[in-house]
């Protein structure tokens, strides 16, 4: 995300007669490795104090006089990080932005650290001039920790369907109505099955995330389980495309167990497809081809980005209440699970077999949620602390 305000604030000030905001980046990269992250190593502490300095260095060099950085996950080891590289570095510079992209510092903090952790914290995140959080549920970070001002500004991705209209639009209705032939006993004709696709009987539901259990990968799982008991004399079937990371490897061997066994076979088949890590051209071709995202997490997401991933390619949506995730959707939107109920995600899914299409979903994303919806609430806030450049 850091990443992409970099490119999407570059593109503005191209437009722009006087750039708004000023970029120094410092790539202060501690992990190259998903399993990395989070974790003590030696290197690490050195790489603290090297940033910490290069920071300093450009203060003093060229002038940057507002500190831009996104705080650690509530972790012990990236904690201590911060202490370091806020400790030095806050001091030299004017004033201080954070980005909350992880959430619950506050609430970690309060709960399982200790007095000490507590207070140093309180001094080290203390009073910044401007905390941007990237939902409201997410303020509690910048209220607890006093910053002068708290600044609401949901992420945003480029657009990964500029034609929709044209070329995906056709394609969802075309497979809802297919759909609803078949569950209501007709069949298809050579033009609907055209349109639909030759798998037009097959409901593809999408799990694209960190594969972890609090992510909501094996209520998932169960959930498809249910749905093919409820389906099975049905002729739509239902298949489940997982695509992610393992964080832990216990988990993965259950995982691989558990889609095994008999109640997740249909036909000789297996109902639970694993595709590991995807991206670029594989992952868009994942989210067209899917027929609905379920994402019924219960950790404490920040912000939930695979859902708006989801609406940009106008999917039905099935995520938990856990938290104020429904924060990030239309107003009554459907598909709104309690955490840790396959039951509720079954009946959810179920229901999507025989819901009409909503296009709902993809307007609200390009209402809020588009890089340059992001970009102009970014080049709001960040110029707003000064008249002149950040």
């Amino acid at each position: 995300m850091v990443q992409l305000l970099l490119e999407a604030l570059e593109d503005e000030d191209r437009r722009a007669a006087v750039p708004a905001v000023e970029c120094w980046h410092l790539d202060a990269r501690f992990s190259d490795e998903l399993q990395d992250v989070g974790r003590a190593r030696f290197g690490k502490l050195f790489l603290a104090f090297k940033f910490a300095l290069q920071a300093i260095w450009w203060r003093l060099r060229h002038g940057v006089d507002h500190f831009y950085y996104v705080p650690a996950p509530p972790f012990r080891t990236p904690m201590y990080r911060d202490w370091i590289v806020l400790g030095l570095c806050r001091p030299f510079f004017k004033k201080v932005i954070f980005h909350w992209h992880a959430a619950g510092m506050a609430e970690w903090l309060a709960a399982e650290g200790k007095p000490w952790q507590r207070w140093i914290s309180g001094i080290i995140y203390g009073r910044a001039d401007l905390s941007i959080v990237l939902r409201p549920f997410n303020r509690q970070d910048g209220d607890a920790f006093r910053s002068k001002r708290v600044e609401v500004v949901p992420n945003g991705v480029p657009d990964p369907c500029p034609k929709f209209e044209q070329e995906l639009l056709p394609r969802r209705f075309a497979r809802v109505a297919a759909r609803k032939e078949l569950l209501a006993g007709g069949t298809l004709d050579a033009a609907e099955r055209a349109a639909a696709g030759t798998d037009a009987h097959i409901f593809r539901l999408l799990y694209i995330s960190l594969c972890y259990r609090a992510k909501g990968l094996f209520d998932t799982i169960e959930a498809v389980a249910l749905a093919r008991r409820q389906l099975e004399n049905s002729p739509v079937r239902v298949r489940l495309t997982v695509a992610g990371t393992f964080w832990l490897p216990a988990e993965k061997a259950e995982f691989e167990q558990r889609v095994r066994q008999a109640d997740l076979q249909d036909g000789g088949e297996p109902m639970v497809e694993y595709r590991g890590f995807v991206g670029g051209a594989d992952k868009h071709r994942l989210f067209v081809e899917s027929d609905a995202l379920c994402f019924p997490s219960y950790m404490s997401e920040s912000f939930g980005l695979v859902l708006v991933e989801g609406m940009s390619f106008g999917l039905p949506l099935i995520t938990t209440n856990f938290r104020h995730m429904p924060e990030l959707l239309p107003p009554n939107a459907p598909g709104i699970v309690d955490p840790k109920s396959p039951d509720q995600i079954a009946a959810a899914l179920i229901a999507c077999l025989n819901r009409d299409y909503d296009p709902g979903l993809r307007a609200w994303f390009m209402a809020h949620y588009t890089q340059q919806k992001f970009a102009e609430n970014m080049r709001r806030v960040l110029a707003s602390l000064d008249d002149r450049h950040a």
